[in-house]
């Protein structure tokens, strides 16, 4: 444990009901002894039992600060491992500066950001796994991606890492006894059975990086982008789907110049969704870096909604955003049915394997838009019961494990003895290690925790 006291507020700054302050580290109790009076009379934060409260105030040279409740949580029983006093106060920023600045005054020193949950794992309260889970749960934007997250801090992630490298530590095991005991009736491990174990690993491994890409679209969102021809609705699309006015709407060509950007829910499906410039030729400078930029952001995008105007008949620029949807998840908005229709919308329906008729100017048809919005991006198919990497550092782990497994296959296949693949087992092993913080270096460990906001 450490013996700096560190306190921070806990709650986001700002107005509210009650802010928390936590304070974690030896002597923490004692020191808010020194600040608080208990509403009940001889009774101090030392005499508390641990995961018990107080109601009182908090005092500073006989001056009352605020009325507060404080909760005492005692070493190891509380979430850094250390005694806790948290202190909820009214919700007011005056309020709530004022009583941690007390705090700061009376011996503990701010803390870092992360610095609570970096205490957690150091206290042996929590693997890596579960520490990079708290932030993913403080940033959930659904439920799916935060039942994902409340399930890496259950400690799922960290068990199904651990059970893949006990079965390479098994084979690693037997490989050094074979090598190290000869004299002992140690039975004998064939190239071909630890091809087969490897085997069986790298394919688990590859399961489990598969779910990060489903991972990142719960949390980060679909990249979604609304492409057109210049007064298709594609700012109008936005709007609606947006709930606000996001775009401006005119009957002039050419307002959308630059990409707009909002983050849309759909349920519980997050769309970062861009509107972006009309497709057209022109002269003009500024609209033609718009339309370079929405070219590029098609490249990378998730999910494409190319959007059609029923009334106009089929041009050149639409057959050229067609074309370049090629290979992109796409559904194809026929705008404007309350017009008179003049596009060729059977062609359309060739091209797209989901069409959806609407007029986004009455809020025609929303519903099936959202539900084919959901159909395209497979949402449903994302399992956020099972294990699912909350970072690209998790990532690379379990990509650079896997690398150090096929060093194993290739050593076998290239006839080379089994010391060379014991050595490239561990490293694997090593690998999976610094994945949960077994064997995480002090730099990964403090890189990790400076993400994190102060006061967790």
């Amino acid at each position: 444990m450490s013996e700096k006291i560190i306190a921070a507020i806990s709650t986001p700054r700002g107005v509210g009901g009650i802010s928390v302050i936590r304070v974690s580290g030896k002597g923490s109790i004692l020191l808010c002894d020194g600040l608080f009076k208990a509403y009940r009379k001889n009774v101090t934060l030392s005499d508390l039992n641990g995961y018990t409260g107080c109601y009182g105030e908090i005092r500073v040279n006989d001056e009352i600060i605020d009325e507060v409740v404080c909760f005492v949580y005692r070493a190891p029983h509380s979430y850094t491992g250390e005694d806790v006093v948290e202190i909820s106060c009214h919700g007011g920023m005056y309020i709530t500066e004022k009583v941690l600045r007390a705090v700061l005054d009376a011996g503990a020193e701010p803390a870092q950001g992360g610095e609570f949950t970096k205490r957690a794992f150091l206290n042996g309260k929590m693997d890596l796994t579960q520490a990079e889970s708290v932030m993913d749960i403080i940033s959930a934007r659904g439920e799916e991606s935060a039942r994902a997250a409340l399930n890496a801090r259950k400690g799922n992630t960290f068990k199904k890492v651990s059970a893949i490298k006990e079965k390479l530590i098994e084979t690693a095991t037997h490989l050094a006894a074979w090598a190290d005991y000869p004299e002992e009736d140690v039975p004998k491990i064939t190239a071909e059975e630890v091809k087969s174990a490897v085997t069986d690993v790298i394919d688990t491994l590859d399961e489990v990086v598969k779910n990060y890409d489903n991972g990142k679209i719960m949390r980060d969102g679909v990249d979604t982008v609304i492409i057109g021809r210049p007064n298709v609705g594609k700012s109008t699309i936005m709007n609606l789907l947006a709930g606000c006015e996001r775009s401006i709407v005119t009957d002039i060509e050419g307002t959308t110049r630059d990409i707009i950007e909002e983050m849309v829910a759909i349920d519980d499906i997050l769309l970062k969704l861009s509107d972006t410039a009309g497709i057209r030729h022109t002269d003009n400078v500024i609209e033609k870096i718009g339309v370079d930029r929405t070219m590029d952001k098609l490249k990378s995008c998730g999910l494409a909604i190319a959007v059609f105007d029923n009334s106009s008949v089929l041009t050149d620029y639409d057959i050229q955003i067609i074309e370049n949807l090629n290979g992109i998840p796409s559904i194809a908005i026929v705008n404007k049915t309350d017009l008179e229709n003049k596009l060729d919308v059977e062609f359309i329906k060739s091209k797209f394997s989901e069409v959806v008729l609407m007029s986004a100017k009455y809020d025609d048809d929303i519903n099936n838009f959202k539900n084919t919005i959901k159909r395209v991006i497979y949402y449903q198919k994302i399992d956020s019961n099972t294990v699912i990497l909350a970072n690209a550092r998790q990532r690379d782990k379990i990509l650079k494990a896997k690398s150090g497994l096929y060093e194993v296959l290739d050593a076998i296949n290239a006839g080379l003895t089994l010391d060379a693949v014991t050595v490239a087992i561990e490293y694997a092993i090593d690998e999976l290690c610094e994945l949960t913080g077994e064997k995480a270096s002090e730099q990964i460990i403090n890189n990790i925790f400076e993400k994190f906001c102060v006061g967790k």
